[in-house]
């Protein structure tokens, strides 16, 4: 459980995801215990869990469901960094425009820019993300977008040759992209080499390619590279990116926005 921090909310909610695929049942009055939060908190938790299928409420707390096993990754990754992705998400909605079609690539951050989309009237969005599309599926001024692929049960991503062909038939006007790695001199990366080739299919899908990532993800190489730097035309990151990379960056034509 160290892999979560119990004071985030989205670390207690994976720890609670967790504890269910354990023992397949929790209680509230222990959750609120164990993690020293009030009983309503607790509540809104499993409610909000509930929503997304991750378990059911029963009386006095929950218990689990065949999904509830499936966003671990999801959820650890999204407990880390919570508020520089939301940041960057939001920062990174202001780059679209009305009527706009963009190509919006899995991951944590990625799945913080459907938060602002709102407020267009229409807009097209094309995404191999399971969980970005079910975010958009109640608006209405939002056309949706998924080409297929294999899913990713653990992670409810669509990767695969099926997912590459069918991306190569659409074209946006931005590609909003996500890396696991980012070098100044490797480029951007991944440690899963179905997920790299489907990002560089998209990095063809797009006039402009807008990258996110927090600070965290500078200096790291993992074993697919998804592109050299100078594919990027904007990256958006947070305060913790170094004077040097982001001299290096901007060095290589790469707009660099820091929130």
């Amino acid at each position: 459980m160290s892999r979560y921090n119990p004071e985030t909310t989205a670390g207690r909610r994976g720890l609670i995801i967790k504890m269910l695929d354990e023992y397949g049942q929790v209680n509230v009055n222990e959750l609120s215990k164990h993690f020293k939060v009030s009983e309503v908190t607790i509540r809104n938790d499993l409610a909000h869990l509930e929503q997304k299928n991750l378990l059911i409420r029963a009386r006095g707390g929950a218990i689990k469901t065949e999904k509830a096993s499936l966003d671990l990754r999801f959820l650890e990754k999204k407990s880390k960094h919570v508020r520089e992705k939301e940041a960057i998400g939001r920062k990174a909605a202001r780059y679209i425009d009305e009527g706009d079609t963009i190509v919006v690539d899995s991951g944590t951050t990625t799945r913080e820019i459907v938060n602002h989309l709102a407020r267009f009237s229409r807009l097209t969005v094309i995404t191999n993300a399971l969980n970005i599309a079910s975010t958009l599926a109640d608006m209405d001024n939002i056309t949706i977008i998924m080409p297929g692929g294999i899913m990713r049960h653990n992670i409810l991503t669509l990767v695969g040759a099926i997912a590459i062909d069918n991306f190569k038939k659409f074209f946006g006007d931005k590609l909003f992209l996500a890396a696991d790695g980012i070098d100044v001199n490797l480029g951007l990366s991944s440690p899963d080499l179905e997920e790299a080739a489907l990002k560089r299919t998209m990095l063809k899908m797009a006039r402009k390619v807008i990258a996110v990532a927090d600070s965290s993800k500078f200096g790291k190489r993992h074993l697919a590279v998804i592109c050299n730097i100078s594919q990027i035309d904007v990256l958006i990151t947070d305060s913790g990116i170094s004077a040097s990379d982001k001299e290096a960056l901007e060095k290589m034509g790469v707009e660099v926005v820091v929130v």
